[in-house]
C-alpha cells in the first residue's frame, strides 16, 4: 500500500469543493440572494390579494412600541390536487421587549409562520398577508437596499442546527465578519474585531482563538451561541429562535435559554420563541400562541399555560408533557391520533377527530378566532368546558379518532 497515492487525489478533491462553493456564493451574491445577519433573504413575495379567511378581533392599542405585526398571514406551496395552505390567516404582533412563543406539534405550521415572517420562504411558496411589518416597514413590499438593510441588522434568525446554517468550509469569525463588511462598511480588520467581541458577548471563551476555527470544530452549544452572535452583529429588534434548543443536552439548553434571557433583558429586544416544548415556552416567554393545523386555535399569557388555558388542544399538549410526579411505570400521556394534513383539511374544526369535547357542531362549522376582555384568544366552540372524567388523567389514548356526539 502507498498512502503518498491518495495524497493528490485528496487535495484535489478539495480544492473542487472549496472553488464549487466559492463560485455558489459568487453567483448568489450577484443574483441578490445571500446570508445576511443570519437570515437569508429572498425576493419579497407579492402583496396579499385574498381576503382574510380567519375572522380575528384585536382589541385597539398603541403601536410606538411595535416590533412585528402580522395579520391574516397565508402560507401557500402548489399541490397536485390545487394548493395547499399550511399557514392559514395567521393574527399577531410582538412588542418590543416581549418574547411570544408559539407551540405546536410538528406540522401544525409554527415554523413556517417564522419563516414567512422573517421572508425566507423560497419558491414555489406564496406568503399572503394584509399586513406583515417589521419596525414599521412593509416587508411585503418588493426587495430593496434599505429592506435588506433592516433585516440583515433589524431581525436575527437562529436555527435549529446551526451546523447546517454555517457554511463548513469557511472560519467562525470571517462567517460573522461578513454581515459588519455588508452592512456596516467596516474594513475587514474591523469587521473580524466585533465578530471576536460578539463571541465574547454570546460567552464562548478565548473568543479570538474560536474566531479562526471552523464550525466542527465547535460544539452543539457553542455553534448555537455563535448562531446567536451571528445575529447580534448588528442591533436586533426582533430575534426569531426555532426551536433553538431541541439537539442540545439539558444543561446546554439551560445555557441558551438564559442566553437568550439575557439578551432580551439587556437590550430590550423583542423575541419570538418556537417550540414543541410547552415547558421551555412557559419558561422563557411572556406570552403563547398554540398552533394547529396552520391556524391559531389559543393566544394566551405563558403563565396561565398549566391552568388558565381553554382549548382542549393546549390542555392536551400540557397533560402530555411528564413531571416528578409521574409514575415510572406508567404509559406516557399522548395525544390520541394524529395531526391533519393541511392538503386534505377537514370541514368544521381541524380537531374535532382527536377531541373528547367534540360535538356534531365542531364536524360542521369551523370556530373563528374570538377575543375576550383580557385579550386572549381561542377558537373553539367548547372552550374551557371541562373535560369529561373518563378522559381525565389518562396516559395513553389509541390512535384511532374519537367518537363525536
Amino acid at each position: 500500500m502507498n498512502p503518498a497515492a491518495a495524497l493528490a487525489p485528496g487535495i484535489a478533491v478539495l480544492v473542487a469543493g472549496l472553488a464549487f462553493n466559492l463560485f455558489g456564493e459568487s453567483v448568489a451574491k450577484g443574483l441578490g440572494i445571500g446570508p445576511i445577519g443570519g437570515v437569508l433573504l429572498l425576493p419579497a413575495a407579492p402583496a396579499a390579494t385574498t381576503e382574510p379567511t380567519v375572522a380575528t378581533a384585536d382589541a385597539p392599542h398603541d403601536s410606538s412600541d411595535l416590533v412585528l405585526d402580522v395579520r391574516d398571514l397565508e402560507v401557500t406551496f402548489p399541490g397536485p390536487l390545487g394548493p395547499i395552505r399550511p399557514v392559514l390567516g395567521v393574527t399577531f404582533s410582538v412588542r418590543q421587549g416581549e418574547a411570544l412563543g408559539i407551540v405546536g406539534e410538528s406540522g401544525s405550521g409554527k415554523s413556517l409562520t417564522a419563516l414567512a415572517v422573517s421572508r425566507l420562504v423560497a419558491d414555489p411558496g406564496r406568503v399572503d398577508a394584509t399586513r406583515l411589518e417589521l419596525l414599521g416597514t412593509d416587508l411585503r413590499a418588493r426587495d430593496s437596499k434599505v429592506q435588506r438593510r433592516l433585516l440583515g441588522t433589524s431581525l436575527a434568525m437562529v436555527f435549529q442546527d446551526p451546523m447546517t446554517s454555517f457554511n463548513p468550509t469557511r472560519r467562525i469569525g470571517s462567517q460573522l465578519a461578513e454581515v459588519s463588511r455588508h452592512h456596516h462598511g467596516l474594513g475587514r480588520k474591523a469587521a473580524l474585531a466585533r465578530a471576536v467581541d460578539r463571541l465574547s458577548a454570546v460567552r464562548i471563551t478565548d473568543a479570538e482563538r474560536r474566531a479562526h476555527q471552523y464550525p466542527h470544530e465547535f460544539s452543539g452549544g457553542m455553534r448555537q451561541r455563535a448562531m446567536i452572535g451571528m445575529g447580534l452583529m448588528g442591533t436586533p429588534a426582533l430575534i426569531v429562535a426555532d426551536e433553538p434548543t431541541t439537539a442540545l443536552d439539558v444543561t446546554v439548553q439551560q445555557q441558551v435559554l438564559d442566553l437568550l434571557r439575557a439578551i432580551r433583558e439587556t437590550d430590550d429586544v423583542a423575541l419570538v420563541m418556537i417550540s414543541h416544548d410547552v415547558t421551555v415556552i412557559g419558561e422563557v416567554c411572556d406570552r403563547v400562541l398554540v398552533m394547529y393545523a396552520g391556524r391559531i386555535v389559543e393566544d394566551l399569557p405563558a403563565a396561565e399555560l398549566a391552568t388558565g388555558s381553554r382549548h382542549p388542544y393546549t390542555r392536551a399538549l400540557v397533560a402530555a408533557v411528564p413531571d416528578m410526579d409521574t409514575e415510572l411505570g406508567q404509559p406516557l400521556a399522548v395525544i390520541p391520533g394524529r395531526p391533519v394534513d393541511p392538503a386534505d383539511l377537514p370541514a368544521g374544526c381541524a380537531y374535532a377527530a382527536r377531541c373528547p369535547l367534540a360535538s356534531a357542531r365542531c364536524l360542521a362549522e369551523d370556530p373563528q378566532l374570538v377575543t375576550d376582555a383580557a385579550g386572549r384568544r381561542v377558537a373553539c366552540w367548547h372552550a374551557g368546558e371541562p373535560i369529561p372524567l373518563e378522559f381525565e388523567d389518562r396516559p395513553l389514548l389509541d390512535s384511532q379518532p374519537l367518537e363525536v356526539s
